[in-house]
């Protein structure tokens, strides 16, 4: 039962990384429900490395061709010039406040749902109202947009149930990206900042790490790998067809639904 939890785990953690619903919300709720019980955070913190795999997996030729291209292509050179832009803001704002938002507000179901709510409204406001876009390939973001973009990057962190990818997109929209240049640029900012992120936690939890959890953690990685690596690109097509909408609606009700569990002592 256990291995299946995990399994299960690992595919909700794949199918939300990247689509703008927030994966660690979803995982702290479903964590509760089944009553599985995750010392450290060490199973979270492992099976997040198998989405980072994928989608560093799916976009393998651009990445070679963007570190291949930086000695000698000035567009390689301000892409990743971008990326570093959007990454520096959390890595400040991290420093300093990251343990408090670990200890006091992270596992915190009430301000998720909040969090749930408040991410879908925005969402469809930026649909709604956001300015026509300019920029239509993610490599093309200029610098101080990449700074904005980070900065949505970095309330998001801070709000558990915010979403990362969530933020980045729609602050990608404000940005006047289009709806797939602001999610890839999102999917490419998500490699060094998971990649951190991982690193950084996988130094607090390596001691919760027992042999006898080493089977539930391959299973919640491997599941976690083969789902985003399902759902990324459909995801850019839906978009591109669909707009985010769907996404905030199901964001809406998946927050009135958390707080309904909650009002009937099911969380």
């Amino acid at each position: 039962m256990t291995l299946l939890v995990s399994a299960v785990l690992g595919v909700i953690q794949g199918l939300t990384e990247f689509l703008p619903v927030s994966s660690t919300g979803h995982l702290l709720v479903l964590e509760r429900l089944f009553g599985y019980v995750d010392p450290g955070g060490a199973f979270t913190v492992m099976i997040q490395l198998g989405s980072i795999l994928a989608v560093m997996w799916l976009y393998r030729a651009k990445i070679v061709a963007v570190i291949a291209g930086l000695p000698s292509q000035p567009e390689a050179r301000r892409f990743a010039l971008a990326l570093l832009v959007a990454f520096v803001p959390l890595v400040v704002v991290g420093a300093a406040v990251g343990n408090y938002v670990q200890t006091v507000v992270y596992g915190n179901l009430r301000l998720i749902a909040t969090a749930f709510i408040a991410g879908g409204l925005i969402m469809l406001a930026v649909e709604r109202w956001r300015p026509m876009p300019d920029v239509d390939e993610a490599e093309k973001t200029p610098l101080g947009r990449a700074f904005g973009i980070g900065l949505c990057q970095t309330l998001a962190a801070l709000l558990p149930g915010l979403s990362r990818s969530g933020a980045t997109i729609v602050g990608g929209m404000v940005m006047k990206l289009d709806r797939a240049a602001a999610a890839e640029f999102s999917f490419f900012l998500a490699m060094p900042t998971m990649m951190a992120a991982f690193a950084k936690d996988l130094v607090e939890v390596k001691d919760q790490i027992s042999p006898d959890r080493t089977m539930e953690i391959a299973v919640g990685f491997v599941t976690a790998f083969l789902a985003s690596l399902i759902v990324v690109k459909p995801f850019l097509t839906f978009v591109r067809r669909s707009g985010f909408a769907p996404f905030a609606w199901y964001r809406i009700a998946a927050g009135i639904a958390i707080f309904g569990a909650l009002a009937a002592g099911w969380l």
